[in-house]
């Protein structure tokens, strides 16, 4: 069992207290912190949790809780942390760990040192098509991986706070960067190192300083490529939308907008549809178990056992440190226009830079580019000599 200090009682917090009360059966939310006294209590009181405050640390150092996770807005991830390593408690902290890498540094920095557990919160690389495709990956069914491409858009966030870059440390980069560069990072193979990165953002809608709209290009040290697309202009609901391509295969992934439940109203739906819905009326894609299909329940599970049993977690520190890193080699891009390096500090992964590319034998004089059926029933066949470089094609009928 679990007692926990739930610091913010915003949307996400609403969304870890649902999961952390109704999954393992045993974790209880002994305290909880909001900006105010006022909401702080009507939030306990929603949930039956028995003490409340308006104050991080003392919510921190209440004497019965043993973890502290933290849903609180960007500005206030380091003042939690801090004040969890201060305590020897462990902590888990929603996503993006830092506004910079080198906030998320002092916070890997001061977890590790004061030597508790700390998990980082990154709920989309837990959504179970996305553990199912994980799965596949390194099972080998989709040969070496080649590009991986990870959208997130939707009309914008929730709160004030995400629009102002001095308290969130950017746009839509950070908001939902953060996810989609984890989930390449996860197709790639966390142990490959991202070496640059090319990026492009502007604001194309909103009357803010930060970007709303960003694609970008993650380029790792085995040659694959991780590319992401984020938005606050997208009009219809959340897009989350996954693709994964290897040597051998390809995996696409929709989590949102096709459901699995489509429902058509014209006299409206009565009651929340799904997270990001613009309407209630026409063609909705309400979501079973939203929770769930976020990836929530899986992550706690995860996070939780691992914390139980003095193991590692999926998501650490040290992957949020590593997502922030990249995030800031995007900003740097999106100024130079140029492809600016990932400046990494602390890099625990492989240190190989090989693209690891094996060329197919077709004998031992060609390699095979392609073998392709043709409508008339011939295979055309392409190959390159390998002495050469000569590339060739054969025409033969193929045999039944």
């Amino acid at each position: 069992m679990r007692k926990i200090t739930l610091l913010g009682t915003g949307f996400i917090g609403n969304f870890y207290t649902t999961v952390l009360l109704g999954m393992r059966s045993r974790d209880e939310i002994k305290m909880v912190c909001s900006a105010t006294m006022e909401e702080a209590q009507k939030f306990a009181e929603r949930y039956g949790i028995p003490r409340w405050t308006d104050n991080i640390e003392t919510a921190v150092n209440d004497p019965e809780t043993d973890l502290v996770v933290i849903g609180l807005p960007n500005f206030l991830h380091k003042e939690g942390v801090m004040a969890a390593a201060r305590a020897g408690k462990a902590v888990m902290c929603t996503k993006p760990l830092g506004r910079s890498a080198a906030e998320a540094k002092e916070m890997l920095e001061a977890v590790e040192k004061a030597g508790v557990f700390a998990g980082y919160l990154e709920d989309l690389v837990y959504t179970p098509k996305t553990l199912k495709a994980l799965e596949s990956i390194k099972a080998g069914a989709l040969g070496r991986i080649l590009w991986t491409r990870s959208r997130e858009a939707h009309p914008g966030p929730h709160s004030d706070w995400f629009l102002r870059k001095e308290l969130s440390g950017g746009g839509a980069i950070v908001d939902m960067g953060c996810h989609c560069i984890e989930i390449g990072r996860n197709f790639v193979g966390k142990d490959v190192r991202p070496v640059e990165v090319m990026c492009w953002a502007a604001t194309q809608v909103h009357p803010i300083d930060a970007e709303d709209h960003a694609v970008g290009l993650v380029k790792y040290a085995n040659g694959a490529i991780g590319q992401f697309e984020v938005s606050w202009t997208f009009r219809g609901g959340m897009d989350l939308r996954d693709e994964v391509a290897g040597t051998e295969g390809t995996i696409w992934l929709n989590h949102w907008l096709r459901t699995g439940i489509e429902v058509f109203t014209s006299a409206g739906e009565k009651g929340y549809v799904a997270e990001k819905a613009e309407s209630n009326t026409g063609w909705l894609f309400p979501v079973g178990d939203e929770a769930n299909a976020l990836g929530y329940s899986h992550m706690f599970v995860d996070q939780l056992d691992a914390l139980d049993k003095g193991t590692q977690p999926m998501e650490t520190f040290y992957d949020g440190y590593v997502v922030n890193a990249i995030m800031d080699a995007c900003y740097k891009s999106v100024e130079t226009k140029k492809w600016e390096p990932v400046e990494l500090a602390i890099w625990r992964g492989a240190d190989d830079t090989s693209d690891g590319r094996v060329f197919t034998d077709f004998n031992d004089e060609f390699y095979l580019i392609k073998a392709e059926k043709m409508p008339d029933g011939m295979t055309k066949t392409i190959l390159k000599n390998k002495k050469t470089g000569e590339v060739i094609q054969q025409v033969r009928k193929t045999q039944e």
